[in-house]
């Protein structure tokens, strides 16, 4: 006589298996919605909190159905597992999130010039919702330089044109799209070459006998003139308290997995013989930047200084 043995079944650990893979294919879709469709950021941190509860729910589930398999040898081993799996990046995203906002400073922004800081030539605005945007404090900066020493201006050796040109290739190259500019006349080339017509102009021709002087024998019959700069005292100022001679580039760029927005500005000075760059990026969204203002413009001050490499003071 053969005796058939039924294995007990864990129903917890395919539960649970179910409840994780609806938590990762929610946190999926909230990603995807939000790096390259129209979720914003408040809903965005609101819908990855919710899409983190099913994960948690399936965690002590996916622990009963271990147990369980380790006692009595139930089925949902396997299942529990994969629960575990499937759990931990919905779970994980928030964590580190929470990490970050009580091991970083309290800041919404960072800037290289403390005393006086970048202005926004167009301020960001935006519909806050479960995320305000409070006010900077007071303490902001002494927060900022305990927390990045190392945050400071540039100082370069040379025009601002040049420095100019280096700052929106590199902002190109890191993903910084211009949003609005101011002061952008500075940034023309000191010689900029006037462009030629495509009918090529008829030649003058000296009346017969006149004298011909070698300024007039240098000139080409056709082809581009450099012409100066204009001067600043001939530029008429903006009324937006920077001295002449200022020019200033804004941003805005997102992270490159979240997506969370960021906006920056770079204000160039001309002073004598040198560049004074200095950078401004804020969160736009919350009370909080987690650290990723002080990343962005890290990567950036870097990145310009690879660019103009060996023109940089101290």
């Amino acid at each position: 006589m053969h005796i058939r043995y039924d294995r007990p079944v864990s129903r917890s650990a395919f539960f649970a298996r179910r409840l994780a893979l609806l938590s990762l294919a929610m946190l999926a879709v909230v990603l995807l919605a939000h790096r390259f469709g129209p979720l914003s950021t408040p809903d965005f941190v609101l819908l990855v909190l919710v899409s983190a509860i099913p994960a948690a729910l399936a965690v002590p589930l996916a622990l009963v159905g271990l147990a369980r398999l380790w006692q009595v040898g139930a089925l949902g081993g396997v299942a529990a597992a994969w629960a575990l799996v499937f759990a931990a990046l919905p779970l994980a995203l928030p964590a580190y999130g929470y990490y970050l906002y009580v091991s970083k400073p309290k800041l919404t922004e960072v800037s290289t010039d403390l005393a006086d800081r970048p202005a926004f030539v167009s301020v960001p605005e935006a519909e806050q919702k479960l995320l305000p945007r409070p006010p900077l404090p007071e303490e902001a900066g002494t927060a900022q330089l305990a927390a990045y020493p190392g945050l400071n201006g540039r100082r370069y050796e040379g025009a601002i044109d040049r420095v100019y040109e280096a700052v929106r290739k590199v902002a190109a190259e890191n993903r910084l799209v211009v949003t609005a500019s101011r002061g952008e006349e500075y940034g023309l080339p000191a010689l900029e070459l006037r462009p030629t017509t495509e009918t090529p102009a008829e030649p003058v021709v000296a009346p017969e006998g006149a004298p011909v002087t070698a300024s007039e024998e240098a000139l080409p019959e056709s082809g581009p003139l450099p012409t100066a700069r204009p001067e600043p005292s001939l530029l008429v100022p903006v009324d937006d308290g920077e001295p002449v001679g200022t020019a200033r580039l804004q941003f805005s760029t997102r992270t490159f997995v979240l997506g969370l927005p960021f906006d920056a500005v770079v204000r160039l000075r001309e002073e004598a013989e040198m560049t004074l760059v200095d950078i401004r990026v804020a969160s736009r969204y919350g009370p909080h930047d987690l650290g990723i203002s002080d990343e962005i413009a890290e990567g950036f001050l870097h990145a310009l200084d690879a660019e103009l490499l060996g023109i940089a003071g101290n």
